[in-house]
């Protein structure tokens, strides 16, 4: 390899390290909100991510219907991330894909680096690890892999574990379920808006165009988690994002002013709202800025799926039915890529000015 790959973190954990190279340690300001996963998710007091039940998201019952759909408008509106329950996608589609995933991590590294991803050259689907891509030249404490799984004309199927054997079947059936979670989810969204059911559906690319994009993060055990972040605080460019975990915490949420850890929900899946949606919702429905946390007793493991529109076919901008005089847009026309660019240039220009 010509250029010089960032040490898998993996590797860096299983080196027997005690402490932390300077690059995963957060800047200082940062520091002080970081504390023990464990005990965050034992509190009881202060808010808690909403759990919303889907199983009568589709009743015949009119009334049934309605008010399961208001309990997801109070938590798209009010917090812009849930646990679902009783989603359709069964407890064991669920296990078979956390299984063939931890199973390609179980893989050595040498075995994994055959799928490494080449960011430089444009290639980002694949195994990897964050680059250096800001001013502070931050690092995180997690490896990925990351794939299109849906529309499956879209898929390069070449660059998919072909460890464990099952894992393109495994993965490729859940991708199609939850396809079809997502277009539930956005009718109901639609609905909720005032809009007919198929239209944030048909805004962010329909079957053809809405492409899912899973990753799979791996977060190894860290001998200094109160110093680092499995992911930093961000919010997602999506649609929706659906996460699947293996019951390790590590999910934190920035609600009103403090960082609010979500609790293990057996059998859940967590779904964000990404600032696609906020956009085309002029801000009523919320993209939450939220976290990774590490630990050192237990490797954690997320199924992370973004449901994203194509990059340069869709203007995004709040709908008309979104706007009035007293409800202005909240953001300007831009493409999806653009909005992309235009957060990373922000981003930058917050490192460059810390």
């Amino acid at each position: 390899m010509g250029t010089s790959v960032a040490p898998r973190v993996e590797s860096l954990a299983s080196s027997g390290i005690q402490s932390i190279p300077k690059e995963y340690i957060r800047p200082q300001e940062e520091l002080a909100s970081i504390g023990n996963v464990f005990e965050e998710e034992q509190k009881e007091e202060g808010p808690q991510v909403p759990t919303i039940d889907l199983k009568e998201i589709e009743s015949e019952d009119k009334e049934v219907r309605e008010r399961c759909r208001l309990e997801l408008k109070k938590a798209a509106t009010e917090w812009g991330v849930m646990h679902l329950v009783n989603h359709g996608i069964s407890d064991d589609l669920m296990d078979r894909v956390r299984k063939v995933g931890q199973k390609f991590f179980e893989l050595p590294i040498e075995e994994k680096e055959k799928y490494a991803n080449d960011q430089g050259s444009g290639k980002i689907q694949g195994y990897g690890s964050k680059l250096a891509n800001n001013a502070s030249g931050q690092l995180e404490w997690e490896d990925y892999f990351f794939h299109l799984v849906y529309p499956e004309d879209k898929r390069d199927l070449s660059i998919w574990p072909k460890t464990p054997n099952d894992y393109t079947e495994v993965t490729s059936e859940y991708a199609r379920q939850l396809r079809g979670l997502a277009s539930k989810i956005l009718s109901a969204l639609s609905l909720c808006l005032g809009l007919d059911e198929g239209r944030l559906e048909k805004e962010v690319g329909g079957l053809e165009e809405l492409l899912l994009q899973m990753k799979i993060n791996y977060y190894p055990k860290c001998p200094q988690p109160e110093l680092a972040l499995g992911v930093e605080a961000h919010t997602d460019v999506s649609a929706l994002t659906f996460i699947l975990h293996n019951m390790v915490p590590g999910l934190q949420l920035f609600y009103q002013g403090n960082w609010v850890t979500a609790k293990c929900v057996p059998n859940s899946i967590i779904m964000h709202i990404g600032d696609t949606i906020e956009i085309l919702s002029n801000g009523k429905f919320k993209s939450i800025l939220h976290r990774g946390l590490v630990n050192k007793e237990k490797v954690r493991i997320s199924w992370a799926v973004f449901c994203e529109p194509p990059k340069d076919k869709i203007i995004l901008k709040p709908l008309p039915e979104t706007v009035s005089e007293t409800e202005p847009p909240l953001f300007p026309p831009r493409t999806f890529a653009q909005h992309i660019e235009h957060k990373l240039f922000r981003k930058t220009q917050d490192d460059l000015s810390n």
